[in-house]
């Protein structure tokens, strides 16, 4: 199923963009900075079927390439169907503020029918915090709620400074479609929620402990935010009025096979007193899980565990049924001082996301001045359920399905603490083609061959802009990797060939910001396709279109300021998630593989990882510097 909805959506990591809302709603600076912003180009269908071969050469055999080759001739004749899906793409780009972020939305993600967990959200691990009883645990959660609290003042204001990208500003849209959004399953697709823009838009968050949902209100009636201490004292009669384990964890439910939760959902939404308390989930700003601890483990293995608790919650007798994984956003704090955050995929990115976090972390460093007003605050609402028999069955089920997940996922989270971006910077090379030519290295010593890998590209210089790819395999990486173990390659030779590689790959993702890469061009024309009811061509039904969307590596760069790491699981069952946090000195990196597949093993890629970052650094050092 996975690789097929690959295949169906040309694309990897999901990333795509809720029901873009009539931006003429949002006045002022936001919607003149948006209108300022160029459409995302076509790019012209040459150049995408030259680049579609040279990223085929390294990954497919000579025949099947020669094949291609042929098929891709064909598809671009005068007069041909390649011309004609172009042009119908060049219209659409007339008529729409971005010829692909319906589409990306719906393929990437709305139409995607495995869990969204694991397979789709990703989650970020905070360091590690010092408190280890509920009173810390209740200051921390406080004072991060005031802090997200704190920026939305920023997006309601419209005060969000703008972002650049190489002197260009960035498209903003996404930060207004993180808070107070929800996903809603369906039996065949699932549609995204946003209550920003409504009349009267929420003013509550939702906590969920021991399982159980709660509604706080975090402002009071003449519109001011709760202080911290307020919050605090919410919190205090959250925790106490919820001491036992709910027996059934309803929030699990949202965990389990989009078409089963669909139907699940459309049951448990026929009592009215849980379709109140569903909708009061959706719409709340964002939610904040108080986790029980999580299983004691050693320091070494403590960030893996925690990466672990973000993605999936440990299983049903841990923490996932302390969740509602539908929701955008949701805080996790966890007892003992393990915090981080999960979300859900529809509506951005990471960047946005890391945003808020660094602002967060800031604001939480602050001392407080305020001294609370001693007003009564009403008790926080607890959210109630009636779990009939059919119910029951259906949270059995997703808690089932939950612990196979949990079991399946092999996780790795380690620090990399021999350099960072420091040292790819004193060889003038990019930081992040650097660590991609070392992943590239440490896959190729394992398996002895390259893979499809995908690198996500922003595409925010764009209205409404998600990514592309950057295909990090390319001719110049296969060359290099091959060229590094082999002795009779002398080592000016080897670090020639690298250079080349990283600056091949620097060239390609000033393409695809730019919007020219092959990606999201080829999934476009084959929906072009679709849409005009035409028989697919046979470009799309090749076998070398199949191998170059089977992503065995699926990585993305998250730089934050803080010390995090966000963490995502594999696309394809074969596969590896990698992301990765280049700090200056040191870089974070999470790895994953599905513990199903006889040949991955994310310790493995870590350790193989670590030691081609040294030994590409251990070359560059022993290597006299030539004139390259």
């Amino acid at each position: 199923l996975l690789t097929f909805r690959m295949f169906m959506a040309g694309m990897v990591k999901p990333s795509g963009l809720v029901k873009p809302v009539s931006v003429t709603q949002i006045a002022g600076r936001y919607l003149a900075h948006q209108e300022g912003l160029p459409k995302l180009p076509v790019p012209p269908l040459q150049q995408t079927c030259e680049y579609y071969l040279a990223a085929l050469t390294p990954i497919v055999d000579p025949e099947e390439l020669n094949h291609t080759r042929k098929l891709l001739e064909e598809f671009q004749k005068p007069g041909g169907v390649g011309e004609r899906l172009q042009k119908g793409l060049e219209q659409r780009t007339k008529k729409m503020e971005n010829w692909l972020s319906d589409w990306w939305l719906q393929t990437a993600y709305l139409d995607y029918r495995m869990p969204v967990v694991v397979h789709s959200s990703p989650g970020v691990v905070l360091p590690r915090m010092e408190f280890s009883d509920r009173q810390g645990q209740m200051r921390y959660a406080a004072k991060l709620i005031a802090g997200v609290l704190d920026f939305k003042s920023m997006i309601d204001n419209e005060t969000l400074p703008v972002e650049y990208l190489g002197g260009k500003p960035l498209c903003m849209n996404q930060y207004y479609q993180v808070l107070s959004s929800c996903r809603i399953p369906g039996t065949k697709r699932d549609t995204v929620v946003n209550y920003t823009l409504v009349k009267r838009p929420p003013t509550h968050i939702t906590v969920v402990h021991n399982f159980q949902f709660f509604v706080l209100d975090v402002y009071n009636s003449d519109g001011t935010p709760l202080t911290i201490d307020q919050i605090y004292i919410q919190l205090e009669k959250i925790w106490n009025s919820s001491l036992q384990t709910n027996k059934e964890p309803i929030g699990i439910l949202t965990s389990n096979h989009r078409n089963s939760w669909g139907k699940a959902y459309n049951n448990l939404i026929k009592d009215k007193t849980n379709k109140e308390s569903v909708r009061a989930i959706q719409k709340s700003i964002f939610t904040v899980c108080l986790d029980a601890p999580m299983p004691r483990v050693s320091d070494d293995m403590y960030r893996t565990c925690a990466g672990v608790q973000m993605l999936h919650g440990g299983g049903s007798r841990w923490n996932s049924g302390n969740r509602w994984f539908d929701k955008t956003l949701q805080f996790i704090i966890g007892e003992d001082g393990t915090c981080g955050l999960i979300y859900e995929h529809a509506p951005a990115e990471g960047p946005p996301i890391v945003s808020l976090i660094d602002h967060v972390v800031e604001y939480m460093k602050k001392s407080e001045m305020v001294r609370t007003p001693m007003v009564p605050l009403r008790m926080p609402q607890k959210l109630r359920f009636h779990i009939t028999p059919d119910i029951k069955k259906d949270i059995e089920e997703a808690k089932q399905n939950m612990n196979i997940m949990a079991h399946d996922l092999d996780m790795k989270v380690s620090v990399f603490s021999h350099f960072g971006k420091d040292f790819p910077k004193s060889q003038k090379m990019s930081p992040d083609a650097f660590i991609q030519m070392a992943l590239q290295l440490a896959y190729y010593r394992i398996y002895k061959r390259c893979c499809p890998t995908y690198e996500s590209a922003s595409l925010r210089m764009f209205r409404l802009g998600r990514t592309d790819t950057i295909r990090s395999t390319s001719i110049d990486s296969d060359k290099f990797v091959k060229a590094m173990d082999d002795p009779a390659k002398h080592n000016t030779e080897k670090v020639a060939l690298l250079d080349k590689a990283v600056k091949a790959h620097r060239a390609y993702t000033d393409m695809a910001i730019r919007g020219q890469a092959i990606d999201r061009h080829l999934l476009g024309l084959k929906l072009q396709a679709i849409e005009d009811l035409a028989a697919l061509p046979e470009i799309f039904m090749d076998t070398s279109y199949a191998v170059v969307l089977h992503f065995n590596l699926s990585t993305s760069q998250v730089p934050a300021k803080t010390n995090c790491v966000m963490c995502f699981g594999p696309v394809v069952p074969d596969g590896y998630g990698v992301c990765y946090n280049p700090m200056d000195t040191h870089i974070n990196f999470a790895v994953s593989a599905f513990n199903s597949c006889q040949d991955t093993n994310a310790a493995r890629l870590a350790q193989a990882l670590e030691d081609a970052l040294l030994d590409i650094k251990t070359l560059l050092e022993q290597t006299p510097k030539a004139k390259l």
